[in-house]
């Protein structure tokens, strides 16, 4: 009876701060969703210039987005559409295969250079990207692989140093217990069939968490690419 009562004094107090939360969750949530908002309404803008003294549009038309996909004068966007879909599709198949083939056997595997490899990983990842912009660059045009191979280049670059974002997908892979393993190799199952079979199944969270960052790093980069293909 006690603790019914201790229950049924705290529920209001629940409630309120669970009323708190989600009104705070909502208000975070319109500012994330209004420049969002915004710039979907400004492509609909019929008035001419780039600064307007009124948020919602006076006007709407389509025309901006027709000329967008037909003046190929002005700029080439299906063609560059293309490009970017392409190089961010398969830079996300070839990423989230290396992030978690290397997150599984860092997590696992215990092997003479694991912690140096995590050490310097970690040390690597404190500098930005963009300071090797321009070795990058002449390495790619040493072999072909910038403006009219831009494509196959810059697959390359955004491929070649995934693997060194190990660190969540690890930290997700340690929570699931060992003893599965264990028990899948009794049953005379291979590394590659434990980690296809037992463990992605059980991380699906951090397969699709992992998916998704690996597609949205090519796809928002914008100075990257257009230093790459047009130099």
């Amino acid at each position: 009876m006690e603790k019914q009562r201790e229950e049924n004094g705290r529920s209001p107090r629940k409630r309120i701060v669970n009323i708190l939360v989600h009104v705070f969750l909502a208000v975070l949530a319109v500012i994330w969703v209004m420049p969002i908002f915004w710039i979907v309404l400004t492509s609909f803008r019929a008035e001419p210039g780039a600064y307007t003294s009124t948020f919602l549009p006076k006007a709407y038309t389509l025309n901006n987005y027709v000329k967008l996909l037909t003046d190929r004068n002005v700029l080439n966007f299906p063609r560059m559409f293309k490009n970017t879909l392409i190089i961010a599709i398969c830079s996300c198949c070839i990423s989230t295969s290396f992030v978690l083939s290397v997150s599984y056997s860092l997590s696992r595997m215990r092997f003479k250079f694991r912690k140096p490899y995590m050490n310097i990983a970690m040390i690597l990842g404190l500098f930005p990207g963009f300071l090797t912009m321009i070795t990058l660059y002449f390495l790619l045009k040493q072999m072909g692989l910038t403006q009219a191979g831009a494509v196959p280049g810059l697959i390359l670059i955004y491929c070649a140093s995934s693997g060194m974002g190990y660190y969540i997908s690890k930290g997700f892979f340690d929570t699931i217990p060992k003893s599965l393993d264990e028990a899948a190799r009794i049953d005379g199952a291979t590394r590659f069939q434990i980690f296809h079979r037992v463990i992605l199944p059980l991380a699906k969270p951090i397969v699709i968490y992992t998916i998704l960052t690996a597609f949205m790093a090519p796809w928002g980069d914008f100075v990257f690419a257009r230093f790459i293909a047009f130099g």
